[in-house]
């Protein structure tokens, strides 16, 4: 069973196929499974580290789904994910609220201005650009350890820093422009950006990432809900998995081995490339 969507690759996607057979479209038992199964792997993945999204767009990819079909339903589909993640890291989130309220700001900006990105510029635009995205993510994967260390070893080299400065917000701004048009691995570059800019424990400022990512995928799966077509079949499948997967990635995601996790995302990733650039 072939899912893919005929159209004018030069077209912007308000303009591209049909609303009604998008949301009918017949998903087997077996395609259905498979697509739950990288809902809840992708809602733990974004909850413990980010980049889900590499786990969810390839099998969307995989079934026919045109690029920016997959990429519109698999962002609607990972928002009630984030939410779970950051209810499971509500302990971690407590007495953060003046310090975030900026940073929730400039991340919902971003995301308006990333999703009217995607919805305005032509499909074969995203398909040029995507792949260079995930690159970039999965570089980011690769090194996230040697990132890691390089982080802690600045913020013990630096006076105690509470609040995110201008700089920190700005760079907040711009991943929530890349989350509102893609997303892999903005979870990764929020976090970086977040320990560069405030001294505090790495699970405090990952709690953080995991709201101001979430609030990027809600913000632009508000809008594409509203000015794009979403392939409802799938996104829902992807809801309830990552619904799931959110709340095991903040109960038991740090207990498990960033190396296989990363091994995984990067097979994928690769894999999304060649589907697309082929």
């Amino acid at each position: 069973m072939r899912f893919g969507h005929a159209g004018d690759d030069t077209a912007p996607l308000r303009l591209r196929s049909c609303p009604a057979a998008l949301s009918i479209l017949p998903v087997s038992l077996l395609h259905a499974i498979a697509i739950f199964a990288a809902g809840v792997f992708a809602g733990t993945i974004n909850t413990v580290v980010g980049s889900g999204t590499l786990l969810t767009f390839p099998v969307l990819l995989g079934f026919g789904y045109a690029p920016v079909i997959a990429n519109v339903s698999n962002t609607v589909g990972l928002v009630p994910g984030s939410a779970s993640g950051a209810v499971g890291y509500r302990h971690e989130l407590a007495g953060q609220g003046r310090r975030m309220a900026p940073l929730m700001c400039a991340s919902f900006t971003g995301a308006v201005i990333g999703a009217v990105l995607l919805l305005s510029l032509p499909a074969s635009a995203f398909k040029a650009i995507v792949p260079a995205f995930i690159a970039l993510a999965l570089v980011l994967i690769v090194l996230q350890p040697r990132l890691t260390l390089i982080l802690e070893r600045r913020r013990g080299h630096r006076g105690r820093i509470d609040r995110a400065g201008p700089l920190a917000t700005l760079g907040v701004l711009i991943g929530g422009i890349y989350g509102g048009y893609f997303g892999a691995a903005q979870g990764i570059m929020v976090l970086a950006i977040l320990s560069l800019s405030i001294d505090d424990d790495l699970q405090r400022l990952n709690a953080v990432k995991v709201v101001l990512a979430g609030l990027a995928n809600l913000v632009s799966g508000l809008v594409f809900i509203f000015a794009a077509h979403v392939a409802w079949a799938p996104a829902a499948l992807i809801a309830g998995g990552s619904v799931l997967g959110g709340a095991l990635g903040a109960r038991v995601g740090r207990r498990l081995s960033p190396a296989v996790l990363r091994a995984v995302i990067v097979v994928i990733g690769t894999a999304a490339i060649v589907k697309l650039v082929a």
